[in-house]
């Protein structure tokens, strides 16, 4: 069962390319939840046309499932506050 500090840490791992700093500690994550075995969270994208929204959601859920006891469908990932947040969710659910 992972803890709330294990994922940060597997957040704090996946890195804005533009930037060069973390997810987490830009502040991209928020209402993140772990609970037993099922973490979830809010990722909002840097801009309304985040070039790489899709490819840091896709990250972080890559992440979480290096976890032990963490599946696919313990993960949530809500993303919101821009005009793609849709599609990247699109995305999310396919994998």
């Amino acid at each position: 069962m992972p803890t709330e500090k294990e994922v940060i840490e597997k957040l704090k791992a996946v890195m804005d390319p533009h930037t060069g700093i973390d997810v987490y500690s830009m502040g991209l994550i928020s209402e993140l939840k772990v609970e037993n075995n099922d973490i979830s969270l809010t990722f909002t994208p840097t801009s309304p046309f985040c070039p790489m929204g899709v490819q840091l959601a896709m990250m972080i859920k890559k992440g979480l499932l290096e976890l032990e006891d963490v599946s696919a469908d313990n993960i949530s990932i809500t993303v919101e506050g821009h005009l793609n947040a849709e599609d990247i969710n699109k995305h999310l659910a396919k994998d």
